[in-house]
């Protein structure tokens, strides 16, 4: 029996949210000003630079890789297939506005399969079976819930029935690392329920980073500068590269949570403690897909079929099959197992799957291997890490990334509220950020803006202009 992809997603809250791969080169000379500034071209950013772009306001993105996305990214290269590094889906299409931009730049989207399978052992569950597994689910479900109302935020862990039988390493896999990339002893419960839902997966025929990319080709941006130092005041903002300043008016900090907490951007003044530590409270999640070409269908399995096991621990998987009616099968590892195999290197990835699917499916699997490739979000400098989400106690920190610093404005994943984890939060709290800007600059009436945090006066005079 199959459970539907509602019944699956409204139990587990999230598929993948993670890196978009743009192929333009930028060789013009760094602009010396702009009214906004925007740091980092992901989903974010792009979106906060084309919110400015409709304002008619000069804007400019810097980007530290060598690529438009961030954490939507498209490999069309290493497969016949595109093939997406990062984030896979976006969802509710009634109210994202991604998917109609996506049919208006050509690209092709789709609903994912309606259904999932569960495997036990090397056989598909039963019904009854399934069943069971979906009133576990249910039943974890309402009790974090429940939780989320108490005076005490609390790990979603701590509040799971004693009673889900052989379906709690399954329930704990899909309800914590596969959606939210951590363990749910290290959830917090409010986080996860006030979590939106993500109805209706939508994918992208040419890739989700295809998109982005497309989306962001009349932005003004420039490839591979990293922002080492971003001087701030009240009143403007300079940012440093290597390959000189900006200087601008405002500026939009899209760059994930585990950056801004390590300090690898350095700010003059230093930023607030406040948003650092709430920073370092929404740390990435660990998500990685193992991708195996495996031709001639030896998993007799459907076009995009996505598989789980029931499995006793959380060393397991979720099984993406035959992406696009292709060879090519996506085995995503997640949570504090995914970040332990992550950090053995990409040879010890691939075999884990090799391994994982023999145990599912039989030994012939490995010898059916023609190609393979593995993300490891955790090492990418610029990244470090898929999904951002609070640990107990710790939901409040999204809305303390949202209040301004100065004149700058602090956008991704991480700082919405409900829709954190994917890529449609990423672009919302780009545009929320950029309109927060514009009205900062007057380029926007309809309402003030907030107050923003306040350099230290000891330390507050003018930012020096290159």
């Amino acid at each position: 029996m199959t459970m539907t992809r509602r019944d699956f997603l409204s139990a587990s809250a999230a598929l993948a949210m993670a890196p978009a791969l743009g192929t333009r080169a930028w060789g013009a000379p760094l602009p010396r000003d702009a009214d906004i500034v925007v740091i980092g071209a992901g989903a974010a950013g792009i979106a906060a630079a084309r919110r400015i772009q409709a304002a008619n306001r000069k804007v400019i993105v810097v980007e530290a890789t060598g690529q438009v996305g961030g954490r939507c990214l498209t490999d069309t290269t290493s497969f016949e297939v595109p093939f997406d590094r990062g984030a896979r889906w976006m969802h509710n299409p009634d109210t994202n506005p991604m998917i109609r931009l996506a049919r208006a730049a050509g690209l092709e989207v789709y609903s994912a399969p309606l259904g999932q399978k569960i495997r036990i052992g090397r056989r598909n569950a039963r019904a009854g079976e399934t069943e069971e597994f979906l009133a576990a689910l249910v039943r974890a479900n309402r009790a974090i819930d429940e939780a989320s109302r108490g005076k005490v935020d609390v790990a979603c862990a701590s509040v799971l029935p004693k009673d889900l039988g052989d379906w709690a390493g399954t329930a704990e896999f899909v309800l914590g690392a596969n959606a939210t990339g951590k363990d749910l002893k290290d959830v917090s419960a409010i986080d996860k329920a006030r979590a939106q839902e993500r109805t209706a997966a939508i994918a992208c025929r040419q890739g989700l980073g295809t998109l982005i990319a497309k989306l962001g080709e009349q932005v003004p941006l420039t490839l591979a500068t990293p922002a080492s130092r971003i001087g701030w005041s009240n009143r403007d903002v300079t940012v440093e590269t290597r390959a000189g300043k900006i200087v601008a008016r405002a500026a939009v900090i899209t760059v994930s949570s585990n950056v801004l907490a390590a300090g690898n951007i350095k700010f003059t003044p230093d930023i607030p403690k406040r948003h650092l530590d709430a920073a370092a409270k929404l740390s990435l999640g660990s998500f990685d897909h193992i991708a195996l070409q495996l031709p001639g269908n030896p998993l007799g399995l459907a076009r995009d079929d996505i598989i789980i096991e029931q499995s006793n621990s959380t060393r397991t998987a979720l099984l993406f099959a035959n992406m696009g009616s292709s060879s090519l099968c996506s085995i995503d590892v997640a949570g504090s197992f995914g970040r332990d195999l992550s950090a053995q290197g990409e040879a010890a990835m691939v075999a884990f799957a090799v391994e994982w699917l023999t145990k599912l499916f039989g030994s012939e699997i490995a010898a059916a291997v023609k190609k393979s490739s593995a993300t490891r979000w955790n090492a990418a400098p610029f990244v470090q890490g898929a999904i951002s989400s609070a640990v107990p106690g710790a939901q409040g920190s999204r809305k303390i990334l949202t209040e301004p610093i100065g004149c700058m404005y602090l956008a991704g994943e991480a700082t919405h509220e409900t829709l954190w984890g994917t890529v449609d939060g990423a672009w919302e709290s780009g545009e929320r950020a950029a309109e927060a800007a514009l009205r900062r600059i007057g380029a926007l009436q309809d309402e003030p803006a907030a107050a923003p945090a306040r350099a230290p006066k000891q330390r507050r005079r003018a930012v020096p202009v290159n």
